[in-house]
């Protein structure tokens, strides 16, 4: 069968991508970039918020435009919680619910593979990310999450947590480095809760990725701040170990993070960034916040805004509160005026670029490894060729060059010397 996946929202979704395609792939079918060439059409939904549930209806509405012959497979968090007949109504031929999600290509090969349909040779090609330009690969370690933020509707769609066994992580993470992938990503629902069904935990899989494989950087997605121990601040020590770290803080006022139920306050929050910043100077923190929560006060917002300035964070994942079904912040009271949660939200986006500005201006004349990832040729007004490139450095800053020479998929030292447009520029050393 020919194969298109898609994917929306976080990481884990893209990681999950990556492990149907390597199946589908190992089981004779082919990945296509384009739906409408496709027998199968996959797509893994978000529904983290409200606009997320509108992009994932509206992405399905296009695949069964583009290709209305191909049978459409869904799975995430959306379809997980959507009644059968949205999913009939989108023309979802068959729904994989999050706990079988690791049996999708079984379950959808079984049910749309005819016994004579001719199955393509297996052929030990790139992975699924190098198909989407990319040189890192999402690892998925586990799903599920056992606490209850008040805000969130992902642990009621994700179920119990539920992690995958370091020596399979371990094998996944040797494949993709046989296959030239320089970085991959630890994620999950929550991954600092990784190992705790298998007595096991984090800081045991980054030791065994460490010591068992090659790979030269090993990244994290994003990890809550009350999971990670003194001691897990050694790792960092290992230059493979990338100086960078999505902690989700969601408010700067303790009083708010207790209606989100969050299990850490400010001051724990900014112990733990300080000692981050210690151990690794040019350490990068990106972070999550909400704006608007249910009760939010005008005071409890300028509080929450004085405490994020003081924490220079690299980026800021800026959410404007909506309510959704399901979730105990629904039935908070109190709710904040749509309009108000508009301005703080607008407030919060100047202070994040702020914040980002700041950081890149920081690092403009220091020299950093920098992954470059697949370029753009073009020629000069001389009639000479040049790549244009974009590539990442440890702490995760993007960095733009211009090469005479294809830098794709290359660890290389690269020195900063100004910030356009929100991006590093860098010479190759």
């Amino acid at each position: 069968m020919r194969i298109h996946l898609s994917a929306l929202g976080c990481r884990l979704n893209e990681a999950e991508l990556e492990q149907w395609a390597t199946a589908f792939k190992g089981a004779g079918d082919q990945i296509t970039t384009t739906p409408d060439d496709a027998d199968v059409m996959v797509m893994n939904t978000c529904a983290v918020t409200r606009e997320a549930v509108r992009k994932s209806r509206q992405k399905l509405q296009r695949l069964q435009r583009d290709n209305p012959a191909a049978k459409l497979v869904v799975s995430g968090c959306y379809s997980e919680l959507a009644p059968a007949s949205d999913m009939a109504e989108l023309g979802v031929d068959l729904v994989v619910p999050n706990t079988k999600k690791d049996n999708l290509v079984a379950l959808t090969r079984e049910a749309f593979v005819q016994p004579d349909m001719p199955q393509a040779a297996t052929i030990p090609a790139t992975t699924a990310l190098f198909n989407r330009n990319r040189h890192r690969a999402f690892i998925k370690i586990q799903d599920g999450c056992r606490y209850r933020c008040t805000f969130c509707i992902v642990t009621v769609a994700r179920g119990a947590e539920r992690s995958r066994t370091i020596s399979e992580i371990v094998e996944e993470v040797r494949a993709l480095q046989s296959e030239d992938v320089k970085e991959v990503v630890l994620t999950g629902v929550h991954v600092g809760g990784y190992g705790s069904d298998l007595d096991t935990d984090l800081a045991s899989l980054v030791k065994a990725l460490i010591e068992d494989t090659d790979i030269p950087r090993i990244r994290f997605a994003s990890v809550e701040p009350w999971d990670l121990s003194e001691s897990f601040l050694d790792l960092f020590e290992n230059p493979r170990v990338q100086p960078h770290m999505h902690l989700p803080l969601q408010s700067g006022s303790d009083t708010v993070l207790r209606r989100m139920a969050r299990r850490c306050k400010t001051q724990a929050f900014d112990e733990l960034t300080t000692a981050l910043v210690r151990a690794v100077p040019n350490f990068n923190i990106t972070t999550d916040i909400i704006a608007g929560f249910p009760g939010e006060t005008d005071e409890e917002w300028r509080e929450s805004l004085a405490f994020i300035e003081t924490q220079r964070f690299g980026h800021i994942h800026a959410f404007t509160y909506s309510e959704r079904e399901g979730t105990k912040a629904a039935s908070l009271p109190d709710s904040v005026p749509m309009a108000v949660r508009q301005e703080r939200s607008r407030e919060l986006h100047q202070l994040a670029e702020r914040l980002k500005q700041a950081q890149l201006e920081r690092s403009v004349g220091e020299t950093a490894d920098v992954l470059w990832e697949r370029g753009r040729e073009m020629t000069e007004e001389d009639g000479s060729t040049v790549w244009r490139h974009q590539g990442y450095t440890p702490n995760y800053q993007r960095v733009m060059t211009v090469s005479k020479r294809n830098l794709a998929n290359q660890i290389l030292p690269v020195k900063m010397r100004a910030v356009e447009n929100g991006k590093l520029l860098g010479d190759v050393a």
